[in-house]
C-alpha cells in the first residue's frame, strides 16, 4: 500500500482528502468529509482525533449504521470475496481462507448468536488477535448488555480504523497501535553475550501445529540485530521463543553432546501494543528468564 503524506492531505481538494479516506471507517466517508473541515493537521494523531470526534458527536442512529456497516466475521461474504479491500486483507491475517469446514461452521454459529441477542454482528479488530483470541472474545462479549456491545463495538471499528489510518498516512508521527518483541542471550558460565544462537518465534494456537512468524541468529551483543517482532500490533495469544543453545555450548566443546539442546520459552500476550523483552539467561546445565521492556 502507497502511503500518503500528510502534508499532501492537508492541501487536497475535499472531494480527492475525502476519496483518500473513506475506507478508514468502513462504509463511512461522512466521518472523512467532517475531518476534511478541520484541516490542517501538524501530525496523524490530529487527524485521527478529528475523526473520532465525528464519531463521537454523530447521532445514535448514524452510530448505529456505522456498526451495521461492518462484515461478519469469517462469514459467507469473506469466503465469497465479497468484502472491501481493506476488511478482506484483515481477515486474511486471521487465516479466514484456510479455516476448516469445522471452523467456519464454528463462526458461523457464534455469528448468528451474536447477531441473535444484540440484533448486530460481532465486531472485533482482528489484527490484535489470534484465532483463538477472537473464538475467546466471542464466548466472553456475548454475556454482555447491548449497551455495553455497542461500546465495545464502536472501541473496536476506532481501533481498526487507527491501523488503517497508520498504515495509510505519512507523518512525523505514528499512532501507538503497534507491539515489540525483544530478545538477547547471556551466557553466564562464559560471562559475555551469547553470539550465534539460532531463534524462532512461534505463535501456539490450541489446535493445528505451531505457526513460525520469523527467525534470527543472535549478534556479538547477544540479541538480534531486528526485533523478533515490531510494526504492527502483536495479536492476543500464546508464542514461544525457541532458542538452539545446544549447537552455541557445543561449539564451545564443554559437552558432547551438551546437556541443553533447544531452550524453549513459552509466553502469552495480552497487550498488542505492548513491549516485550524476554532474554534468555543460559549456562550449559540451566536457564531462566523473565519480561523486560
Amino acid at each position: 500500500m502507497t502511503k500518503i503524506a500528510l502534508e499532501d492531505l492537508n492541501a487536497a481538494p475535499r472531494d480527492a482528502f475525502v476519496r483518500f479516506l473513506g475506507g478508514i471507517f468502513e462504509h463511512s466517508s461522512w466521518i472523512a468529509e467532517a475531518a476534511a473541515a478541520k484541516r490542517p493537521f501538524a501530525t496523524v494523531a490530529e487527524l485521527f482525533a478529528a475523526m473520532r470526534s465525528a464519531v463521537h458527536e454523530a447521532d445514535a442512529n448514524t452510530r448505529f449504521a456505522l456498526v451495521t456497516g461492518h462484515p461478519d466475521l469469517a462469514g459467507k461474504a469473506a469466503r465469497a470475496g465479497k468484502l472491501s479491500a481493506e476488511s478482506a486483507e484483515e481477515q486474511k491475517g486471521l487465516g479466514v481462507g484456510d479455516f476448516s469446514e469445522a471452523e467456519f461452521a464454528r463462526f458461523q454459529q457464534l455469528n448468528h448468536a451474536y447477531r441473535e441477542r444484540f440484533g448486530f454482528l460481532f465486531i472485533i479488530c482482528v489484527r490484535r488477535h489470534t484465532k483463538d483470541s477472537v473464538l475467546r472474545q466471542f464466548e466472553k462479549r456475548l454475556k454482555n448488555s447491548r449497551d455495553e456491545e455497542l461500546a465495545t463495538a464502536l472501541k473496536e471499528i476506532e481501533r481498526i480504523a487507527a491501523l488503517r489510518l497508520d498504515a495509510l498516512v505519512e507523518a512525523p508521527d505514528r499512532l501507538p497501535v503497534y507491539g515489540h518483541i525483544s530478545t538477547h542471550v547471556l551466557d553466564t558460565h562464559g560471562g559475555r553475550p551469547a553470539e550465534g544462537v539460532a531463534v524462532e518465534l512461534v505463535e501456539i494456537r490450541d489446535s493445528g501445529k505451531p505457526r513460525l512468524i520469523t527467525q534470527a541468529v543472535t549478534n556479538a551483543d547477544g540479541r538480534t540485530s531486528e526485533p523478533m517482532f515490531s510494526g504492527q500490533p502483536i495479536a492476543i495469544g500464546t508464542y514461544e521463543l525457541r532458542f538452539d543453545i545446544g549447537a552455541y555450548f557445543a561449539r564451545l566443546n564443554l559437552a558432547d553432546p551438551p546437556f541443553l539442546t533447544r531452550v524453549p520459552v513459552r509466553f502469552s500476550v495480552s497487550a498488542p501494543e505492548g513491549r516485550y523483552h524476554v532474554p534468555l539467561v543460559v549456562t550449559p546445565w540451566s536457564y531462566s528468564t523473565y519480561r523486560g521492556s
